[in-house]
């Protein structure tokens, strides 16, 4: 077991992040270890297409000819060591792109990869008949058809591939925070069921699998960021208990406060309580976090307990195709003009399609963009005078969207006036991405493990404890709401009580907020329910809301069901992810007792 503390860095946050941050760290971080996440359920899909058309293709091949291409000779230097889940769906081709590299560069490293989760195979007639492959969050079938087929893998195999002696580590799909979870076992020998440590190492690793977004990026105080455009990306420096800090490198932007690493632990995550990892399942609620310098901040308090012997898979195929397509209208009435273009557009379409027995679309969203579109009954700007329509359309037949793009530019002259910015050309139609998600037993994923041009692992990696859940840690000893009832108040949004950040899990929702300051816990205890928070997004959420407790970090978390109109590339609206959610959230009005104003953000200034 290592004796010091280690040092890790986040270089990427998905498949195009910034090409500067691994230099960045490289130079001033210090590292033990710099990490890559590039993966994604839809970009598992685009991997698996360009696979099938080039068999040497199917991983992030900017991590070898950017990121590596420009550090790597660097890292050798320095010791540092590499993990990235860059191998995508073809990681011995990554291995030999990479081999190939340090051959240019005359170093010689070892590189090790990960791989076996990907099911698209033969294998998955057999996992139909042996599995219940039903989707977990719409029991809908497995469909016949799939782009792709991944098991989350989970830390183990990395650890694994570095006790090899790897100094590069790629693999496919593992959950993002493996990436960190799978150094520290090898550095620390962290026992498999050691769960409490494990989960401290796995929230190391959720801090920085997003990159800039736990150090200054997507933070609510923007305002308080300094240097955009020295953007910071994080450090997380591990103890040999689990214990970590998050830090910054010298001399760059970002900033790093309890605020912006509570922002980064509610992304995402569900059940603070049951955040479930092939590894260990994570208890989050009593999470604790210290400033203890200035851009540092120690975390402590994650719990963990057994994960079971499941794999979580994620499935894509493709439904129709769909097609997006955008103008700019200006003058009074601008609304009213773009929706006016986009209907005739579509009547004129469909009307066109039906004389060749062509069926309607299957569907359409129509956005106007200026108009505060995005917030439902909750907008404001209604008087625009200049804005960006948007329209997507789905339809079975491909063809069918090439007629409407083509038939698009017909507006310039024959529609309501002000139109403008055809100048990129008629849209192209998209396949349209739906993800399945299901569980599968661990015995049925078998991994492998090459050094190099060599398999030296090839294995199952099962949970023999019985799957464990911690019930949580929630508020207790709050005031009676009943506690501000006769005092004056005054209205606020949100913003001026909480922080908070958004995201998504397929067609759900997550919203996690935490409060500015103690003495306003309790009042959003009351005041921010559920129901509150349901009735709020009433025109986009179809299913329920739950909230959950995290008063470690004085946190909400808020999970809203079928919420996103399918999610990711299956929704046709302009924020399919939720990334916005959490800031039209923000904009809620709340009426604050006047003994709690002292607390907001701006002090009743």
């Amino acid at each position: 077991m290592s004796k010091r503390n280690i040092r890790i860095g986040g270089a990427s946050a998905f498949y195009g992040d910034s090409q500067l941050s691994a230099r960045q760290l490289v130079d001033k971080g210090n590292l033990d270890y710099l990490i890559f996440d590039y993966l994604a359920e839809v970009t598992m899909a685009i991997l698996s297409q360009a696979k099938n058309k080039n068999d040497n293709l199917g991983y992030a091949a900017d991590f070898v000819t950017v990121a590596m291409k420009d550090v790597l000779q660097d890292c050798a230097q320095q010791g540092i060591k590499i993990v990235a889940n860059a191998g995508g769906v073809n990681v011995p081709a990554c291995i030999a792109a990479l081999k190939q590299l340090c051959s240019e560069l005359e170093i010689d490293l070892n590189v090790v990869g990960v791989f076996g989760d990907n099911l698209l195979t033969d294998a998955q007639e057999k996992l139909r008949a042996n599995s219940n492959t039903n989707d977990i969050d719409t029991d809908n079938s497995l469909p016949d058809t799939l782009a792709s087929m991944n098991a989350y893998l989970g830390a183990k195999p990395i650890a694994d591939a570095l006790d090899a002696g790897a100094d590069i580590v790629v693999t496919g799909r593992v959950v993002d925070s493996a990436l960190v979870l799978g150094p520290l076992m090898h550095e620390f020998s962290w026992a498999n069921d050691d769960y409490n440590t494990l989960a401290q190492g796995a929230l190391a690793g959720h801090l920085l699998e997003c990159g800039a977004q736990c150090c200054g990026g997507n933070f609510t105080d923007w305002e308080h960021v300094p240097d955009f455009a020295n953007m910071s990306y994080p450090i997380a420096e591990v103890e040999s208990t689990g214990a970590f800090t998050i830090e910054i490198p010298p001399d760059t932007g970002g900033l790093v406060t309890p605020h912006t690493v509570a922002e980064q632990l509610l992304y995402e995550i569900g059940d603070p309580a049951k955040y479930q990892l092939p590894d260990v399942c994570c208890d989050f609620t009593s999470v604790s976090l210290t400033q203890t310098q200035t851009n540092v901040v120690k975390v402590t308090g994650a719990k963990g307990a057994a994960p079971g012997n499941h794999y979580k898979v994620c499935a894509t195929y493709i439904d129709g195709y769909k097609l997006t397509g955008t103008f700019f209208i200006a003058g009074f009435h601008a609304k009213q003009k773009a929706l006016t273009n986009i209907e005739a557009l579509i009547a004129r379409t469909e009307l066109a399609l039906r004389k060749k027995d062509i069926a309607p679309f299957r569907n359409t969203c129509i956005e106007i963009l200026g108009s505060e579109a995005t917030f439902g009954p909750h907008a404001k700007a209604g008087g625009a005078r200049e804005v960006i329509a948007k329209f997507t359309l789905h339809h079975n037949n491909i063809k069918a969207l090439y007629f409407c793009a083509s038939e698009m530019a017909y507006l310039a002259t024959s529609a309501a006036p002000g139109m403008a910015a055809f100048g990129a050309g008629r849209p192209k139609p998209q396949p349209l991405i739906r993800v399945h998600s299901f569980l599968i037993d661990k015995a049925n994923v078998v991994v492998s493990v090459q050094k190099n041009d060599t398999l030296v692992k090839r294995a199952t990696y099962e949970t023999q404890a019985p799957h464990c859940l911690s019930t949580g840690a929630i508020y207790t000893n709050i005031d009676a709401g009943s506690a501000f009832e006769n005092e004056n108040k005054i209205t606020l949004p949100l913003i001026e009580l909480a922080c908070a950040r958004s995201g998504d899990k397929g067609d759900n929702l997550n919203i996690g907020v935490v409060s500015r300051h103690p003495q306003l816990t309790s009042f959003l205890y009351h005041t921010l329910t559920a129901e509150a928070v349901k009735n709020f997004f009433n025109y986009a959420v179809k299913g329920d809301v739950y909230r959950y407790d995290l008063p470690g970090i004085g946190g909400f978390n808020f999970l809203l069901k079928r919420a996103l109109g399918g999610g990711g590339t299956a929704s046709l609206r302009t924020d399919s992810q939720g990334k916005s959610a959490a800031q039209t959230l923000l904009t809620m009005p709340i009426e604050v007792p006047a003994s709690l104003i002292l607390f907001t953000k701006h002090k009743g200034e």
